[in-house]
């Protein structure tokens, strides 16, 4: 995005979506908020189909900071993931949130 003459980098996060069956949903996005509510139906047509009849979803987990890239490579590599240990990288985040 450029702001007068300067470019402006956009930051990417990574994010988790527990599902209503139970089940785990991870992808990317700049503004978690925003892709949350299009996965609950707030926008039509404009969530995952995975998470269409999943519904509703609840966010989880999210790491900041990244770039399109990184943000794409993480992801990738959270998907490959076995559940136990998304679930296990959940239960450090929802712990490290609680402490603050």
């Amino acid at each position: 995005m450029e702001v007068g003459a300067k470019t402006v980098e956009k930051y990417w996060s990574v994010y988790m979506l527990r599902c209503a069956d139970g089940s785990l949903y991870t992808g990317v996005t700049t503004d978690p908020a925003r892709r949350v509510a299009e996965h609950n139906g707030d926008r039509a047509g404009k969530g995952a189909r995975y998470t269409r009849v999943r519904r509703p979803v609840q966010l989880v987990w999210q790491e900041f900071g990244h770039d399109r890239s990184s943000a794409l490579k993480r992801e990738y590599a959270l998907k490959k993931l076995r559940k136990a240990d998304k679930e296990q990288l959940i239960k450090t985040y929802m712990s490290s949130i609680g402490d603050m």
